[in-house]
């Protein structure tokens, strides 16, 4: 896992810009794209979009309580 992503489940609700950068570091590392290609991006950015809805869903489903560590 890319140690650039935070944890988003936490006291405070996670905003979209913190999801979607979450989703963006993960896709760029599956990637290998930091930029992807002018032929790419759409593929690129699609992904970013899906994992972005996937993870806010995720995150709206989990029950709250203590964190377990």
């Amino acid at each position: 896992m890319c140690r650039s992503i935070k944890t988003l489940r936490g006291d405070e609700p996670a905003t979209d810009h913190d999801v979607r950068a979450a989703a963006l570091q993960f896709v760029r590392k599956v990637s290998g794209y930091r930029q992807p290609s002018r032929r790419n991006t759409e593929a690129f950015d699609r992904a970013v979009d899906e994992i972005a809805a996937s993870s806010r869903k995720m995150l709206e489903s989990l029950q709250a309580g203590p964190k377990d560590r």
